[in-house]
């Protein structure tokens, strides 16, 4: 495990674009969470002028809700694309620079090449869940106060749940990369299928008569993003009746999860089939 991880490594520390895009990735996501309270709290601003009732401004950088709040943003797919578009350059890499069948022929097996992979995908994901659950426990020690501060982590499992939506968005990417092996169509149907196809289908899909609950929540993208659905905002509850996400659901979690399963299983049956 550590030999194959090391082996990874050397190939991604060095690799400009990686730190690159990593580096955009995280700009991103410190923006937008830095950004979302001020752009909920406008908007809130902005209904009040035109209703009886003034809405409060929600808290969003308080414990519990913070957990919640930021895992919703940092999921959103448009800020998820970045780390999915450096699994594709790196699988596609392996094929483009031929390296996958230098590390064959000098005694990796096809197995090994893909368990280190997942490797990688995994430790990805688990740091960057790391850096997120350790911004939130910073703007929310920042801004809860004393009373607040015995619920801190009441809601941290929206972090656990946020880990598997960005598992399972870089194993889609991860697969799309490795059956096309081309760097730029793989990025361009990724990100097209991801970005604008679905929610097209999606949409279509909950036409009739908006039902919540029908195929549509199965989608592959929408199944990741449905795992921390919405962020906690109280005032759609009491103030306009709207459903809110209280807590992580267990089918949400599961079908992204089963969608990564059945994918790398196709990866592992065509690497032991094809050629490299």
């Amino acid at each position: 495990m550590k030999r194959l991880l090391k082996i990874e490594l050397k190939k991604i520390l060095t690799y400009k674009v990686f730190w690159i895009l990593m580096g955009l990735y995280f700009v991103f996501l410190i923006l937008g969470i830095l950004m979302a309270g001020f752009i909920i709290n406008s908007w809130v601003d902005e209904v009040n002028k035109h209703i009886p009732i003034a809405i409060p401004h929600v808290r969003f950088y308080f414990f519990p809700d913070i957990w919640q709040n930021l895992t919703f943003f940092a999921s959103i797919r448009y800020i998820l694309i970045f780390p999915a578009i450096v699994i594709i350059i790196l699988i596609t890499n392996e094929f483009t620079n031929k390296t996958i069948r230098q590390n064959v022929v000098n005694g990796m097996s096809r197995n090994e090449f893909l368990f280190s992979k997942l490797q990688v995908i995994f430790f990805m994901a688990l740091f960057i869940t790391f850096i997120l659950a350790a911004g939130i426990l910073i703007l929310g020690i920042s801004n809860t106060d004393a009373q607040g501060m015995a619920m801190i982590f009441k809601k941290m499992s929206f972090a656990g749940g946020f880990f598997i939506q960005i598992f399972s968005f870089m194993i889609f990417a991860f697969f799309l990369g490795f059956l096309l092996r081309n760097t730029g169509l793989s990025i361009a149907i990724f990100t097209l299928y991801a970005l604008i196809i679905e929610p097209v289908l999606y949409f279509i899909l909950k036409i009739p008569k908006l039902q919540p609950n029908n195929i549509s929540q199965f989608l592959p993208v929408n199944s990741v993003v449905r795992v921390v659905e919405y962020p906690y905002f109280p005032m759609l509850k009491n103030f306009m009746g709207l459903r809110i996400q209280e807590q992580l659901s267990l089918l949400d979690c599961v079908v992204p999860l089963i969608y990564s399963a059945v994918m790398i299983g196709i990866v592992y049956f065509v690497l032991s089939k094809k050629d490299l």
